[in-house]
Protein backbone atom coordinates (compact mmCIF):
# COMPACT_ATOMS: atom_id res chain seq x y z
CA UNK A 1 0.00 0.00 0.00
CA UNK A 2 1.22 3.45 -0.78
CA UNK A 3 1.25 5.84 2.03
CA UNK A 4 2.40 9.41 2.62
CA UNK A 5 5.43 9.32 4.90
CA UNK A 6 5.49 12.49 8.06
CA UNK A 7 6.67 15.69 7.07
CA UNK A 8 10.93 16.16 8.04
CA UNK A 9 12.98 18.91 8.44
CA UNK A 10 15.44 19.70 5.71
CA UNK A 11 18.71 17.77 5.27
CA UNK A 12 21.59 17.23 3.34
CA UNK A 13 19.82 15.32 0.96
CA UNK A 14 16.88 17.46 0.35
CA UNK A 15 16.29 18.21 -3.51
CA UNK A 16 17.66 20.99 -4.83
CA UNK A 17 15.63 23.62 -6.49
CA UNK A 18 16.29 22.26 -9.62
CA UNK A 19 14.87 19.10 -8.80
CA UNK A 20 11.73 20.75 -6.97
CA UNK A 21 10.87 22.88 -10.41
CA UNK A 22 11.10 19.76 -12.38
CA UNK A 23 6.95 18.50 -13.51
CA UNK A 24 6.86 15.25 -12.24
CA UNK A 25 4.08 13.26 -14.38
CA UNK A 26 1.23 11.08 -12.06
CA UNK A 27 0.87 7.76 -14.17
CA UNK A 28 -2.83 6.65 -14.62
CA UNK A 29 -3.95 3.26 -13.35
CA UNK A 30 -3.19 1.74 -16.38
CA UNK A 31 0.65 2.72 -16.34
CA UNK A 32 0.71 1.36 -12.72
CA UNK A 33 1.54 -2.12 -12.03
CA UNK A 34 -0.94 -4.38 -10.60
CA UNK A 35 0.04 -4.21 -7.03
CA UNK A 36 0.63 -0.38 -7.06
CA UNK A 37 -2.95 0.34 -9.35
CA UNK A 38 -4.73 -1.77 -6.71
CA UNK A 39 -3.10 0.64 -3.80
CA UNK A 40 -4.62 3.61 -5.41
CA UNK A 41 -8.65 5.00 -4.73
CA UNK A 42 -11.66 4.82 -7.95
CA UNK A 43 -12.52 7.74 -9.35
CA UNK A 44 -16.08 9.12 -8.49
CA UNK A 45 -18.31 9.95 -11.08
CA UNK A 46 -17.51 10.58 -14.63
CA UNK A 47 -16.13 14.31 -14.01
CA UNK A 48 -13.56 12.71 -11.18
CA UNK A 49 -10.07 13.50 -12.17
CA UNK A 50 -6.24 12.61 -10.63
CA UNK A 51 -3.74 15.67 -10.42
CA UNK A 52 -1.13 15.71 -8.48
CA UNK A 53 -0.93 18.01 -5.04
CA UNK A 54 1.16 21.06 -4.51
CA UNK A 55 3.03 19.04 -1.78
CA UNK A 56 5.65 16.79 -2.28
CA UNK A 57 7.76 13.92 -0.87
CA UNK A 58 10.57 15.34 1.50
CA UNK A 59 13.46 12.52 1.87
CA UNK A 60 15.56 9.93 0.95
CA UNK A 61 13.56 8.09 -1.75
CA UNK A 62 13.41 4.02 -0.59
CA UNK A 63 12.92 0.91 -2.83
CA UNK A 64 9.48 0.69 -1.52
CA UNK A 65 8.53 4.45 -3.07
CA UNK A 66 9.10 5.49 -6.41
CA UNK A 67 9.60 9.09 -6.85
CA UNK A 68 7.32 9.05 -9.89
CA UNK A 69 4.25 8.43 -7.62
CA UNK A 70 4.60 11.56 -5.60
CA UNK A 71 1.12 12.97 -5.26
CA UNK A 72 -2.20 12.14 -4.39
CA UNK A 73 -5.80 11.59 -5.56
CA UNK A 74 -7.73 15.11 -5.50
CA UNK A 75 -11.53 14.24 -6.28
CA UNK A 76 -13.60 16.79 -8.28
CA UNK A 77 -16.99 16.89 -9.79
CA UNK A 78 -18.98 19.08 -12.02
CA UNK A 79 -22.48 19.77 -11.76
CA UNK A 80 -25.29 21.38 -13.75
CA UNK A 81 -26.86 23.95 -12.20
CA UNK A 82 -29.53 26.73 -13.34
CA UNK A 83 -29.53 30.09 -11.91
CA UNK A 84 -32.72 30.74 -10.09
CA UNK A 85 -34.49 33.44 -11.62
CA UNK A 86 -36.25 35.60 -8.55
CA UNK A 87 -38.18 37.69 -10.69
CA UNK A 88 -39.89 34.41 -11.99
CA UNK A 89 -43.61 34.67 -11.33
CA UNK A 90 -45.25 31.32 -11.57
CA UNK A 91 -48.81 32.22 -13.32
CA UNK A 92 -52.29 30.47 -12.36
CA UNK A 93 -54.31 28.70 -14.74
CA UNK A 94 -56.34 31.56 -15.21
CA UNK A 95 -53.80 33.58 -16.23
CA UNK A 96 -52.32 31.16 -18.62
CA UNK A 97 -55.22 31.01 -20.14
CA UNK A 98 -55.44 34.58 -20.87
CA UNK A 99 -52.04 34.69 -22.29
CA UNK A 100 -52.83 31.85 -24.86
CA UNK A 101 -56.25 33.80 -25.73
CA UNK A 102 -54.16 37.04 -26.55
CA UNK A 103 -51.66 35.21 -28.40
CA UNK A 104 -54.16 33.51 -31.08
CA UNK A 105 -56.00 37.08 -30.70
CA UNK A 106 -52.46 38.62 -31.42
CA UNK A 107 -52.09 36.40 -34.78
CA UNK A 108 -48.21 36.99 -33.97
CA UNK A 109 -45.46 34.03 -33.96
CA UNK A 110 -45.04 32.54 -31.10
CA UNK A 111 -41.30 33.44 -31.21
CA UNK A 112 -42.19 37.14 -31.39
CA UNK A 113 -45.13 37.06 -28.77
CA UNK A 114 -43.20 34.83 -26.18
CA UNK A 115 -40.60 37.53 -25.29
CA UNK A 116 -43.56 39.94 -24.48
CA UNK A 117 -45.14 37.60 -21.93
CA UNK A 118 -41.91 36.42 -20.14
CA UNK A 119 -42.23 32.88 -20.98
CA UNK A 120 -40.76 30.77 -23.95
CA UNK A 121 -42.18 29.63 -27.32
CA UNK A 122 -42.15 25.57 -26.46
CA UNK A 123 -43.72 26.83 -23.19
CA UNK A 124 -46.91 28.17 -25.34
CA UNK A 125 -46.70 25.75 -27.87
CA UNK A 126 -47.09 22.99 -24.79
CA UNK A 127 -50.38 24.96 -23.07
CA UNK A 128 -51.85 25.33 -26.90
CA UNK A 129 -51.31 21.61 -27.10
CA UNK A 130 -52.58 20.50 -23.82
CA UNK A 131 -55.85 22.89 -24.00
CA UNK A 132 -56.76 21.06 -27.13
CA UNK A 133 -56.35 17.87 -26.16
CA UNK A 134 -58.08 18.27 -22.42
CA UNK A 135 -59.84 21.79 -22.42
CA UNK A 136 -59.75 24.19 -19.12
CA UNK A 137 -58.23 21.57 -17.08
CA UNK A 138 -55.13 20.95 -19.47
CA UNK A 139 -53.45 24.39 -18.06
CA UNK A 140 -53.62 23.65 -15.01
CA UNK A 141 -50.64 22.52 -12.66
CA UNK A 142 -49.87 18.63 -12.63
CA UNK A 143 -49.68 17.80 -8.84
CA UNK A 144 -47.94 14.43 -8.34
CA UNK A 145 -50.24 11.81 -6.40
CA UNK A 146 -53.38 13.18 -6.92
CA UNK A 147 -56.27 13.21 -4.20
CA UNK A 148 -57.24 9.95 -2.43
CA UNK A 149 -60.41 8.39 -4.21
CA UNK A 150 -62.21 7.63 -7.29
CA UNK A 151 -60.77 9.82 -10.19
CA UNK A 152 -63.19 8.77 -12.45
CA UNK A 153 -65.68 12.13 -13.80
CA UNK A 154 -69.07 12.64 -12.37
CA UNK A 155 -71.12 11.89 -15.39
CA UNK A 156 -69.54 8.25 -15.44
CA UNK A 157 -69.66 8.10 -11.69
CA UNK A 158 -73.27 8.81 -11.81
CA UNK A 159 -74.04 5.77 -14.48
CA UNK A 160 -72.00 3.48 -12.68
CA UNK A 161 -73.93 3.89 -9.86
CA UNK A 162 -77.24 4.23 -11.64
CA UNK A 163 -76.54 0.66 -13.08
CA UNK A 164 -75.54 -1.28 -9.84
CA UNK A 165 -78.99 0.24 -7.98
CA UNK A 166 -80.90 -1.01 -11.29
CA UNK A 167 -78.78 -4.57 -11.49
CA UNK A 168 -77.09 -4.85 -8.14
CA UNK A 169 -76.40 -8.49 -9.48
CA UNK A 170 -74.09 -6.89 -11.78
CA UNK A 171 -70.75 -7.38 -11.12
CA UNK A 172 -67.51 -4.98 -12.25
CA UNK A 173 -66.79 -6.46 -15.58
CA UNK A 174 -70.69 -6.85 -16.13
CA UNK A 175 -70.43 -3.08 -15.22
CA UNK A 176 -67.43 -2.13 -17.37
CA UNK A 177 -68.79 -3.93 -20.37
CA UNK A 178 -72.31 -2.99 -20.59
CA UNK A 179 -71.26 1.56 -19.45
CA UNK A 180 -68.56 1.11 -22.72
CA UNK A 181 -71.87 -0.54 -24.95
CA UNK A 182 -74.72 1.89 -24.12
CA UNK A 183 -73.21 5.10 -22.11
CA UNK A 184 -69.67 5.35 -23.87
CA UNK A 185 -67.63 6.05 -21.34
CA UNK A 186 -64.34 3.72 -20.11
CA UNK A 187 -63.65 2.65 -16.67
CA UNK A 188 -62.08 -0.38 -15.96
CA UNK A 189 -63.14 -3.20 -13.47
CA UNK A 190 -60.78 -1.98 -10.90
CA UNK A 191 -62.22 1.36 -10.93
CA UNK A 192 -65.79 0.63 -10.93
CA UNK A 193 -65.16 -1.79 -7.64
CA UNK A 194 -63.54 1.70 -5.88
CA UNK A 195 -65.69 3.67 -6.71
CA UNK A 196 -68.39 0.82 -5.33
CA UNK A 197 -66.38 0.64 -2.20
CA UNK A 198 -66.52 4.88 -1.41
CA UNK A 199 -70.21 4.44 -1.64
CA UNK A 200 -70.67 2.06 0.77
CA UNK A 201 -70.55 -1.66 -1.18
CA UNK A 202 -69.06 -4.43 0.81
CA UNK A 203 -67.80 -7.81 -0.89
CA UNK A 204 -69.43 -10.79 0.20
CA UNK A 205 -68.30 -13.82 0.27
CA UNK A 206 -70.59 -16.54 -1.23
CA UNK A 207 -70.11 -20.13 -0.45
CA UNK A 208 -68.75 -22.08 -3.44
CA UNK A 209 -68.85 -26.08 -3.87
CA UNK A 210 -65.75 -27.65 -5.37
CA UNK A 211 -65.82 -29.01 -8.87
CA UNK A 212 -64.27 -32.66 -9.30
CA UNK A 213 -62.83 -31.30 -12.48
CA UNK A 214 -62.25 -28.45 -14.40
CA UNK A 215 -64.24 -27.26 -17.17
CA UNK A 216 -63.30 -27.68 -20.56
CA UNK A 217 -64.63 -25.56 -22.94
CA UNK A 218 -64.86 -25.70 -27.19
CA UNK A 219 -65.78 -22.77 -29.86
CA UNK A 220 -66.35 -23.35 -32.83
CA UNK A 221 -63.81 -20.82 -35.58
CA UNK A 222 -66.85 -19.31 -37.48
CA UNK A 223 -70.78 -18.45 -37.58
CA UNK A 224 -73.16 -21.49 -39.05
CA UNK A 225 -70.06 -24.15 -38.37
CA UNK A 226 -71.80 -25.35 -35.37
CA UNK A 227 -75.59 -25.01 -33.93
CA UNK A 228 -76.44 -26.28 -30.20
CA UNK A 229 -80.34 -26.84 -29.55
CA UNK A 230 -82.35 -28.04 -26.19
CA UNK A 231 -85.78 -27.51 -24.57
CA UNK A 232 -86.96 -25.50 -21.73
CA UNK A 233 -90.06 -26.08 -20.11
CA UNK A 234 -91.64 -24.14 -17.55
CA UNK A 235 -95.03 -22.86 -16.07
CA UNK A 236 -97.43 -19.97 -17.08
CA UNK A 237 -98.85 -18.89 -13.30
CA UNK A 238 -102.06 -16.72 -14.68
CA UNK A 239 -102.99 -20.41 -16.55
CA UNK A 240 -101.04 -23.00 -14.77
CA UNK A 241 -99.76 -24.35 -17.78
CA UNK A 242 -97.22 -26.05 -18.59
CA UNK A 243 -95.07 -24.67 -21.72
CA UNK A 244 -91.77 -26.02 -23.79
CA UNK A 245 -89.81 -23.42 -25.23
CA UNK A 246 -87.02 -24.69 -27.80
CA UNK A 247 -84.07 -22.62 -29.43
CA UNK A 248 -80.95 -23.08 -31.52
CA UNK A 249 -77.93 -20.95 -30.85
CA UNK A 250 -74.75 -20.57 -32.88
CA UNK A 251 -71.93 -21.88 -30.91
CA UNK A 252 -68.99 -19.26 -32.36
CA UNK A 253 -71.42 -16.25 -31.57
CA UNK A 254 -73.70 -17.64 -28.63
CA UNK A 255 -76.28 -16.01 -31.23
CA UNK A 256 -80.13 -17.26 -31.21
CA UNK A 257 -81.04 -18.31 -34.91
CA UNK A 258 -84.47 -19.52 -34.24
CA UNK A 259 -86.85 -20.22 -31.36
CA UNK A 260 -90.55 -21.44 -30.26
CA UNK A 261 -92.82 -21.71 -27.42
CA UNK A 262 -95.43 -24.02 -27.55
CA UNK A 263 -97.50 -25.90 -25.59
CA UNK A 264 -96.28 -29.44 -26.25
CA UNK A 265 -92.76 -30.73 -26.48
CA UNK A 266 -93.26 -32.82 -30.24
CA UNK A 267 -90.41 -33.33 -32.64
CA UNK A 268 -91.95 -31.10 -35.32
CA UNK A 269 -92.08 -28.32 -33.76
CA UNK A 270 -88.65 -28.25 -32.92
CA UNK A 271 -88.45 -29.44 -37.00
CA UNK A 272 -90.34 -26.44 -37.94
CA UNK A 273 -88.10 -23.76 -35.14
CA UNK A 274 -85.46 -25.79 -36.77
CA UNK A 275 -86.15 -25.12 -40.73
CA UNK A 276 -87.48 -21.68 -39.93
CA UNK A 277 -83.80 -20.59 -38.66
CA UNK A 278 -82.33 -22.64 -41.88
CA UNK A 279 -84.84 -20.40 -43.80
CA UNK A 280 -83.53 -16.82 -41.82
CA UNK A 281 -79.90 -17.78 -41.34
CA UNK A 282 -78.63 -20.93 -43.77
CA UNK A 283 -77.83 -24.01 -42.87
CA UNK A 284 -75.18 -25.14 -40.44
CA UNK A 285 -72.73 -27.50 -40.61
CA UNK A 286 -72.92 -29.61 -37.57
CA UNK A 287 -75.94 -29.50 -35.02
CA UNK A 288 -75.20 -30.58 -31.42
CA UNK A 289 -78.28 -31.96 -29.42
CA UNK A 290 -79.10 -34.39 -26.14
CA UNK A 291 -80.56 -37.46 -26.34
CA UNK A 292 -84.36 -35.67 -25.92
CA UNK A 293 -87.04 -38.07 -28.06
CA UNK A 294 -87.37 -35.01 -29.86
CA UNK A 295 -83.49 -35.40 -31.38
CA UNK A 296 -82.41 -38.80 -31.27
CA UNK A 297 -83.61 -42.75 -31.00
CA UNK A 298 -81.93 -45.68 -30.03
CA UNK A 299 -83.73 -47.71 -32.78
CA UNK A 300 -82.60 -46.50 -36.07
CA UNK A 301 -82.67 -42.99 -37.23
CA UNK A 302 -85.08 -40.28 -35.50
CA UNK A 303 -86.78 -38.16 -37.91
CA UNK A 304 -84.48 -35.27 -36.59
CA UNK A 305 -81.67 -36.52 -38.16
CA UNK A 306 -83.01 -38.01 -41.28
CA UNK A 307 -83.90 -34.26 -41.71
CA UNK A 308 -80.64 -33.19 -40.78
CA UNK A 309 -79.29 -36.08 -43.09
CA UNK A 310 -80.93 -34.78 -46.34
CA UNK A 311 -79.90 -31.23 -45.71
CA UNK A 312 -75.90 -32.86 -45.77
CA UNK A 313 -75.88 -31.47 -41.88
CA UNK A 314 -73.98 -33.51 -39.23
CA UNK A 315 -75.96 -34.57 -36.59
CA UNK A 316 -73.92 -34.69 -32.70
CA UNK A 317 -75.14 -36.57 -29.88
CA UNK A 318 -73.91 -35.30 -26.52
CA UNK A 319 -73.01 -38.42 -23.74
CA UNK A 320 -76.30 -39.11 -21.85
CA UNK A 321 -76.63 -37.40 -18.41
CA UNK A 322 -74.11 -35.02 -18.81
CA UNK A 323 -75.29 -31.49 -19.94
CA UNK A 324 -72.14 -29.88 -20.07
CA UNK A 325 -71.73 -30.85 -23.56
CA UNK A 326 -74.61 -28.34 -24.29
CA UNK A 327 -73.02 -25.79 -21.31
CA UNK A 328 -73.88 -22.66 -23.46
CA UNK A 329 -77.70 -22.76 -24.41
CA UNK A 330 -77.89 -24.48 -20.86
CA UNK A 331 -76.48 -20.92 -19.81
CA UNK A 332 -78.77 -19.21 -21.80
CA UNK A 333 -81.43 -21.05 -20.18
CA UNK A 334 -80.31 -19.82 -16.86
CA UNK A 335 -80.25 -15.93 -18.42
CA UNK A 336 -83.32 -16.01 -19.59
CA UNK A 337 -84.68 -17.59 -16.49
CA UNK A 338 -83.08 -15.27 -14.29
CA UNK A 339 -83.67 -11.77 -16.24
CA UNK A 340 -86.72 -12.69 -17.74
CA UNK A 341 -89.22 -15.21 -16.39
CA UNK A 342 -88.64 -15.41 -12.90
CA UNK A 343 -89.42 -11.58 -12.67
CA UNK A 344 -92.36 -11.61 -15.39
CA UNK A 345 -96.09 -12.87 -15.14
CA UNK A 346 -97.03 -13.72 -18.37
CA UNK A 347 -101.18 -12.93 -19.42
CA UNK A 348 -101.26 -16.13 -21.56
CA UNK A 349 -99.09 -18.26 -24.30
CA UNK A 350 -99.25 -15.06 -26.86
CA UNK A 351 -98.21 -12.86 -24.43
CA UNK A 352 -95.76 -14.92 -23.66
CA UNK A 353 -94.38 -15.83 -26.99
CA UNK A 354 -93.87 -11.40 -27.78
CA UNK A 355 -92.12 -11.09 -24.26
CA UNK A 356 -89.69 -13.93 -24.98
CA UNK A 357 -89.30 -12.51 -28.48
CA UNK A 358 -88.66 -8.95 -27.34
CA UNK A 359 -85.93 -10.53 -24.89
CA UNK A 360 -83.94 -13.11 -27.24
CA UNK A 361 -83.47 -8.96 -29.32
CA UNK A 362 -81.99 -7.92 -26.56
CA UNK A 363 -79.93 -10.63 -25.77
CA UNK A 364 -79.13 -10.99 -29.66
CA UNK A 365 -78.51 -7.53 -30.46
CA UNK A 366 -77.59 -5.16 -26.57
CA UNK A 367 -76.82 -7.46 -24.02
CA UNK A 368 -72.73 -7.82 -23.49
CA UNK A 369 -71.56 -11.47 -23.19
CA UNK A 370 -68.50 -11.76 -21.11
CA UNK A 371 -68.00 -15.37 -23.35
CA UNK A 372 -66.98 -13.49 -26.58
CA UNK A 373 -64.54 -10.58 -25.09
CA UNK A 374 -67.68 -8.11 -23.74
CA UNK A 375 -69.28 -7.85 -27.23
CA UNK A 376 -72.64 -9.16 -27.94
CA UNK A 377 -73.52 -12.19 -30.21
CA UNK A 378 -74.93 -9.93 -33.48
CA UNK A 379 -71.26 -8.20 -33.59
CA UNK A 380 -69.78 -11.91 -33.85
CA UNK A 381 -72.23 -13.34 -35.97
CA UNK A 382 -72.45 -10.98 -38.39
CA UNK A 383 -68.88 -10.63 -38.26
CA UNK A 384 -68.78 -6.97 -37.45
CA UNK A 385 -66.75 -7.06 -34.38
CA UNK A 386 -63.28 -5.18 -35.41
CA UNK A 387 -65.77 -2.76 -36.90
CA UNK A 388 -67.61 -2.46 -33.38
CA UNK A 389 -64.81 -1.99 -31.68
CA UNK A 390 -63.26 0.28 -33.40
CA UNK A 391 -66.29 2.62 -33.46
CA UNK A 392 -66.34 2.31 -29.59
CA UNK A 393 -62.34 3.33 -29.19
CA UNK A 394 -63.57 6.13 -31.16
CA UNK A 395 -66.82 7.08 -29.27
CA UNK A 396 -65.09 6.95 -25.94
CA UNK A 397 -62.58 9.03 -27.00
CA UNK A 398 -65.09 11.54 -28.26
CA UNK A 399 -66.84 11.63 -25.13
CA UNK A 400 -63.43 12.17 -23.18
CA UNK A 401 -62.63 15.16 -24.98
CA UNK A 402 -66.03 16.36 -24.54
CA UNK A 403 -66.26 16.02 -20.99
CA UNK A 404 -62.95 17.48 -20.83
CA UNK A 405 -63.77 20.91 -22.43
CA UNK A 406 -67.19 21.51 -21.82
CA UNK A 407 -67.60 19.03 -18.45
CA UNK A 408 -71.18 17.34 -20.11
CA UNK A 409 -70.64 14.46 -22.87
CA UNK A 410 -72.13 14.45 -26.33
CA UNK A 411 -75.38 11.98 -26.73
CA UNK A 412 -73.98 10.22 -29.74
CA UNK A 413 -75.96 7.88 -32.02
CA UNK A 414 -74.01 4.88 -33.82
CA UNK A 415 -74.84 1.61 -35.88
CA UNK A 416 -71.99 -0.69 -37.24
CA UNK A 417 -72.35 -3.54 -38.93
CA UNK A 418 -72.25 -5.90 -42.10
CA UNK A 419 -74.70 -5.96 -44.64
CA UNK A 420 -73.91 -9.27 -47.24
CA UNK A 421 -70.03 -8.87 -47.63
CA UNK A 422 -70.13 -4.73 -47.25
CA UNK A 423 -69.80 -2.73 -43.83
CA UNK A 424 -71.58 0.12 -43.16
CA UNK A 425 -72.31 2.45 -40.22
CA UNK A 426 -74.75 5.02 -39.07
CA UNK A 427 -73.56 8.23 -37.04
CA UNK A 428 -76.22 11.31 -36.13
CA UNK A 429 -74.73 14.78 -36.98
CA UNK A 430 -77.69 16.67 -35.55
CA UNK A 431 -80.96 16.01 -36.81
CA UNK A 432 -79.68 14.33 -39.52
CA UNK A 433 -78.77 10.00 -39.74
CA UNK A 434 -75.84 9.75 -41.71
CA UNK A 435 -75.20 6.40 -43.76
CA UNK A 436 -71.49 5.65 -44.59
CA UNK A 437 -70.50 2.84 -46.65
CA UNK A 438 -67.17 0.44 -46.88
CA UNK A 439 -65.77 2.45 -49.93
CA UNK A 440 -66.44 6.18 -48.36
CA UNK A 441 -69.45 6.89 -50.22
CA UNK A 442 -72.57 8.18 -47.44
CA UNK A 443 -76.12 9.51 -47.62
CA UNK A 444 -78.38 11.77 -45.46
CA UNK A 445 -81.72 11.24 -43.65
CA UNK A 446 -83.25 14.62 -42.46
CA UNK A 447 -84.87 13.20 -39.21
CA UNK A 448 -86.70 16.96 -38.98
CA UNK A 449 -87.79 16.47 -42.36
CA UNK A 450 -91.74 16.50 -42.68
CA UNK A 451 -93.24 12.96 -42.61
CA UNK A 452 -95.91 10.33 -41.09
CA UNK A 453 -95.75 10.66 -37.49
CA UNK A 454 -96.61 8.14 -34.90
CA UNK A 455 -100.47 7.50 -34.17
CA UNK A 456 -100.58 8.44 -30.47
CA UNK A 457 -101.26 5.12 -28.18
CA UNK A 458 -99.44 3.46 -30.35
CA UNK A 459 -95.83 3.47 -28.25
CA UNK A 460 -97.59 1.81 -25.21
CA UNK A 461 -98.10 -1.38 -27.76
CA UNK A 462 -95.21 -4.23 -27.53
CA UNK A 463 -93.30 -3.94 -30.80
CA UNK A 464 -92.93 -7.14 -32.69
CA UNK A 465 -89.54 -9.58 -32.19
CA UNK A 466 -86.92 -9.71 -34.57
CA UNK A 467 -85.80 -13.05 -33.59
CA UNK A 468 -87.13 -15.54 -35.73
CA UNK A 469 -89.96 -17.83 -34.41
CA UNK A 470 -90.60 -21.19 -35.71
CA UNK A 471 -94.61 -21.66 -35.55
CA UNK A 472 -96.72 -24.31 -37.00
CA UNK A 473 -99.98 -23.15 -39.40
CA UNK A 474 -102.18 -23.97 -35.70
CA UNK A 475 -101.08 -25.03 -32.56
CA UNK A 476 -101.43 -28.45 -32.29
CA UNK A 477 -102.25 -28.28 -28.78
CA UNK A 478 -105.68 -26.06 -29.40
CA UNK A 479 -106.99 -30.02 -31.34
CA UNK A 480 -105.85 -32.54 -28.65
CA UNK A 481 -108.56 -35.17 -29.04
CA UNK A 482 -110.65 -36.23 -25.35
CA UNK A 483 -108.88 -39.23 -24.22
CA UNK A 484 -111.23 -42.40 -24.70
CA UNK A 485 -112.52 -45.02 -22.02
CA UNK A 486 -110.50 -48.32 -21.69
CA UNK A 487 -112.20 -50.71 -24.37
CA UNK A 488 -113.66 -47.71 -26.75
CA UNK A 489 -112.74 -46.39 -29.70
CA UNK A 490 -113.42 -43.01 -31.48
CA UNK A 491 -115.11 -44.88 -34.72
CA UNK A 492 -117.52 -47.14 -32.43
CA UNK A 493 -120.36 -44.18 -33.37
CA UNK A 494 -119.61 -44.97 -37.22
CA UNK A 495 -119.32 -48.93 -36.96
CA UNK A 496 -122.66 -48.13 -35.33
CA UNK A 497 -124.63 -46.29 -37.54
CA UNK A 498 -123.12 -48.47 -40.62
CA UNK A 499 -124.26 -51.47 -38.74
CA UNK A 500 -121.27 -53.36 -38.74
CA UNK A 501 -120.74 -53.92 -35.13
CA UNK A 502 -121.18 -57.53 -33.12
CA UNK A 503 -124.61 -59.05 -32.59
CA UNK A 504 -126.03 -59.16 -29.64
CA UNK A 505 -127.36 -62.15 -28.05
CA UNK A 506 -131.67 -62.62 -29.45
CA UNK A 507 -130.29 -61.81 -33.17
CA UNK A 508 -130.03 -57.89 -32.48
CA UNK A 509 -127.33 -56.07 -33.40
Amino acid sequence: MLEKPAEQAPTDSTPTEEMAEEPQEVPGPAELEPEEAAGLPEPEGDDAVLEPCAEEFVGEETESVRPNLVGRVRRRQRLLSRPVDAARVQLTPEQRLLVLDSWIRSKLPASDFAPLVGVTMHTLYAWKKRFNEQGPAGLADRVKGGPPGSRLAEPTRRAILLMKQVHPEWGCERLHDMLLRTQGYQASAGAIGNLLKEEGYEVADVPTKPHPDRVRSFERARPNQLWQTDLFTFLLKRENRRVWLVAFMDDHSRFIVGYGLHATASGALVREVFEAGVANYGPPEEVLTDNGAQYYTWRGKSVFTKLLERRGIKHIVSRPRHPQTLGKIERFWGTLWRECGELAIFQGLDDARKRIGLFIDHYNFQRTHSGIEGLVPADRYFAAAPEVLATLKARVADNALQLARTGVPRKTFYLTGRVGEQSISLHAQGQRVILTREDGSSEQVDLAAPGARAVPGESAQLPEAVSVQGLLGEDPSEHDEPEQPPGTSVLDGIVAELGLGPKAPGGEK
